[in-house]
């Protein structure tokens, strides 16, 4: 009934979804040469290949699926694999780093109309979504369809829980479009059979398995060239407000630590001129990558307002603090800088990775902190004596390591229903 009636209502409310786009456009959140893409129509081509299609939120999540993608495209050597997301971010990164025979998509607004065109135009043999992103017009199509799907990385937060709990009928009609769910642990499987869904088994964390970030090692040298041997403090993908915090955190560890630079990464480098003109306010001096600078011996910040760049100072810097972390936005990946050996640092909103945290934590890999001066006081040790924090960042790249696995089990998890799928397509096509 829920899911009808929400059917009806984007129906209807073509004139707002139209609305909404346009502000988007105006507002940099979309890529205006491919907005039709968001109405369900294609940029390119359907070849006669057997078709998989991927789907993730936004860029952590298509980063976790690139390794298995990569395996899938090397164990079937006959498919070609369609990625979709709904972020500009993530659409550029992935046209970097998607592997040949494999392409990208922006998923549609979940208007009944659009979610058709896009699915009698692709015609996927195989869905593979990840996470929880459940959009109740095409899962409804693809259940329609009898395309088999499968839900990786199944992700359901307690306030998520009790949320669709209250409308069990609709999210176990969108859960029973997937034969197989995978969920990332224990507790998370039993909130996905509660919720309705009938095949259900763990298969850990695919960010664990997710392949280090690139880096561009002549830009890595040029970079360790310019910085010397100033001690450095990276703040990885900070939001609004974070800045503040950590200007105050530098000028505090910059009486402890001389010759001190401070690393920002915001997670949006469209905010780059607000940072440096928050900085300026702060009598600090900052230096913009995007406009082509590299830090001085006079600069108290690096802005490093690029994208698809972290990877880079995730090498260039030991100490990391997460960004996300200090503002209730719920953190960001603490496994890519613990793959590249950093000391990790963050704050008190971790929401967004509470298992992945709980595990780094009980080993002792990170560092949580509650406030400025107690960062402070723990970066100075960091910095003064490199040393300190070492087995920190060593359980936690050894850790990292360990989960390779995850693929290997991921892959078995998937083969029959790949088989499957596309045995019948040869039927079907025959």
């Amino acid at each position: 009934m829920l899911v009808s009636a929400y059917k009806t209502l984007m129906k209807w409310s073509t004139p707002l979804l139209e609305a909404y786009l346009s502000h988007r456009m105006r507002s940099g959140k979309e890529d205006i040469s491919r907005i039709d893409e968001r109405r369900g129509l294609p940029s390119k081509a359907r070849g006669n290949e057997p078709l998989v299609w991927f789907h993730a939120a936004s860029v952590g999540e298509a980063q976790s699926l690139l390794v298995l993608i990569r395996r899938l495209l090397d164990d079937y050597s006959d498919i070609q694999v369609m990625v979709t997301t709904g972020t500009v971010t993530s659409a550029r990164l992935l046209a970097d780093r998607l592997p040949s025979r494999a392409f990208h998509q922006y998923m549609p607004v979940d208007h009944p109309d659009w979610t058709e065109k896009f699915l009698n135009y692709w015609r996927p043999d195989m869905v593979i979504w990840s996470e929880s992103e459940f959009w109740p017009n095409m899962l409804t199509g693809i259940q329609e369809r009898s395309i088999p799907a499968v839900l990786l990385n199944a992700r359901i937060s307690q306030k998520s829980f009790f949320l669709w709990h209250l409308a069990r009928g609709a999210i176990g009609s969108m859960l029973s479009t997937f034969q197989l769910c995978l969920g990332q642990n224990q507790e998370e499987v039993v909130r996905l059979r509660r919720l309705g869904a009938s095949e259900v088994r763990v298969s850990g964390n695919l960010k664990y398995a997710a392949a280090p970030l690139p880096c561009n090692e002549e830009k890595l040298e040029i970079l360790k060239n310019a910085v010397g041997s100033r001690p450095l403090v990276l703040w990885a993908s900070t939001h609004l407000g974070e800045e503040e915090i950590a200007f105050r955190v530098h000028k505090k560890l910059s009486k402890l630590v001389p010759k001190l630079l401070t690393i920002i990464v915001p997670r949006h480098p469209k905010r780059g001129r607000l940072i440096s003109g928050l900085a300026d306010l702060d009598e600090l001096s900052a230096v913009r990558r995007s406009k082509g600078g590299l830090p001085q011996d006079i600069n108290d910040l690096y802005i490093a307002d690029t994208l698809g760049e972290l990877g880079l100072f995730y090498r260039l810097s030991r100490v990391c603090v997460l960004g996300g972390s200090f503002m209730p936005v719920g953190g960001h990946n603490p496994i890519e800088p613990a793959q590249l050996g950093c000391q990790i640092f963050y704050g008190p909103h971790m929401f967004n990775f509470l298992f992945v945290c709980e595990d780094f934590e009980n080993l002792k890999a990170v560092l949580r902190v509650e406030n400025d001066d107690v960062l402070v006081e723990k970066l100075a040790i960091a910095l003064r004596n490199p040393e300190h924090f070492s087995a920190m960042s060593d359980a936690a790249k050894d850790w990292t390591q360990r989960q390779v696995h995850i693929v290997d089990e991921t892959i078995a998890l998937l083969v029959p229903f790949m088989d499957k799928a596309l045995t019948e397509r040869k039927v079907d096509t025959a």
